[in-house]
């Protein structure tokens, strides 16, 4: 998640020329059924593209944090904070993936008809793992026993 929001604050018109694509649905099938969902205000595009950067941003910490949690975590509260940590910036990256991505933009805005501007791939390939890794992190172990031992494998 660092990288992708790296990428997106270093490559911002690159990425913002997406967003405002996808929104525009200008390469799309052009169905009229499916046209008056378009938002065709840079403005607006420009502001949903900010708010995708915060949430990349801060995604990242949450997971940055939990990562030197996990690195740590050889007391019960530091498994405690890691796990829930890990767990809060996985579903953060699973809303922005699978809402955000797959369900706003591929289904509410059509990118999947876009020959130029289908994201759907990377979105998918970023829910499923994070999905994985929500699971591990979900599954392996349960919390720490509450006298401050670490429950036995």
């Amino acid at each position: 998640m660092a990288l992708v929001a790296f990428g997106n604050i270093t490559d911002f018109d690159t990425n913002r020329a997406y967003v405002r694509h996808v929104f525009a649905m200008d390469t799309t099938f052009h169905d009229k059924a499916l046209m008056g969902r378009a938002i065709t205000s840079p403005g607006l595009a420009d502001t949903a593209y900010v708010a995708i950067i915060v949430w990349e941003t801060l995604t990242a910490l949450v997971l940055i944090a939990a990562t030197v949690w996990w690195c740590g975590a050889a007391r019960r509260e530091r498994v405690v904070r890691a796990r829930r940590a890990a767990v809060l910036g996985l579903v953060m990256t699973e809303l922005l993936f699978g809402v955000g991505f797959i369900a706003v933009g591929g289904e509410w805005f059509a990118m999947w008809q876009s020959k130029q501007w289908n994201g759907l791939d990377s979105a998918m390939r970023d829910f499923t793992l994070a999905g994985v890794a929500l699971l591990v992190v979900l599954l392996t172990g349960g919390e720490p026993e509450r006298d401050g031992a670490l429950p036995r494998s």
